[in-house]
């Protein structure tokens, strides 16, 4: 089954007196399960097509399927509904919370889940649980600025996870990383895909990491090469 699904997608930014077509009518399907890399140069549209898959970004044409809906056709509030139980997300700068500790930051996407209606238990629970699979159990107090920055992405990680979303799009998750940091935080992703049965769908400029993928889709200027 396709988790995701994109059709002659486009997406166009006005710049000024001109127009600037960052996608150029792409046609991609990820099956649920998938462990996928979106590679390509800077520029070439690879964050453009994560903010679309993410809801974040609305097509300029083109049909969008994301975890069986058809975004296209969804509201504001029904997209971010969307975004927040069906879609993690990874960013390159972690985007953590810097005055909550990691557990906090792993609760917070639970405590905004209004129609799941989890104890404060339940939260904590899942929180450390996730923050226990991600191998920060020691450090589930401290605060980002204590972390290192691997630690930091595997909090960023366990936060994208903690909602058992049916996807995660992370944004070159390794960018900010030494390599030997950013392989195992790739490592530690491929382990979770494996073990949780979520969709991955990472964008990356590296070729090193490629390795670690089940499926490659290669963009450049907007447009998907075989």
């Amino acid at each position: 089954m396709n988790v995701i699904e994109l059709i002659k997608v486009k997406k166009d930014y006005p710049l000024g007196a001109t127009t600037v077509h960052a996608v150029r009518g792409v046609d991609i399907a990820i099956k649920q399960g998938d462990f996928v890399s979106i590679i390509g140069p800077s520029g070439s549209g690879k964050t453009t097509l994560l903010n679309i898959i993410g809801c974040i970004d609305h097509a300029s044409e083109g049909t969008v399927n994301v975890n069986g809906n058809d975004v296209t056709a969804m509201s504001d509030r029904q997209l971010t509904n969307l975004r927040l139980h069906a879609i993690g997300f990874i960013f390159q700068t972690f985007n953590l919370i810097p005055v909550l500790s990691a557990r906090e930051n792993v609760e917070f996407p639970l405590l905004i889940m209004k129609n799941e209606k989890l104890s404060k238990k339940e939260i904590r629970d899942r929180a450390e649980k996730m923050i226990e699979e991600v191998g920060l159990k020691d450090q589930i107090e401290q605060k980002p600025y204590e972390l290192s920055g691997g630690q930091r992405q595997r909090v960023a990680i366990a936060r994208a996870l903690v909602t058992r979303p049916a996807i995660v799009l992370a944004d070159e998750p390794t960018a900010n990383l030494d390599s030997e940091t950013g392989e195992m935080i790739l490592e530690l992703m491929k382990e979770l895909n494996e073990i949780e049965k979520t969709t991955f769908v990472f964008s990356t400029h590296d070729p090193d990491i490629l390795k670690y993928a089940h499926g490659i889709i290669k963009i450049k200027d907007g447009l998907v090469h075989n």
